[in-house]
């Protein structure tokens, strides 16, 4: 089946000229000054709004932690 009425590439385009997709809003962090998402945490220091959310320090280390156990076993076999 055809269509009776096709749209042309500039009515097509027309259309589709709000798909565009936007930069994502950054803002400054209070706290460290670090450059962050809009609405997010800090990934550079775990804080949110005046306050501290996540202790990314600890993080690091239980990670540190983790892999070096891991790398531990796989060299031991």
């Amino acid at each position: 089946m055809v269509n009776r009425m096709r749209a042309t590439r500039s009515h097509r385009n027309n259309r589709r000229s709000h798909h565009a997709l936007e930069a994502a809003r950054v803002s400054k962090c209070a706290n460290c000054g670090a450059a962050h998402r809009s609405h997010a945490i800090c990934m550079n220091c775990g804080w949110y709004k005046g306050r501290k959310v996540i202790d990314l320090a600890a993080q690091a280390t239980k990670r540190a932690a983790k892999a070096k156990k891991q790398s531990a076993e796989t060299s031991a076999k």
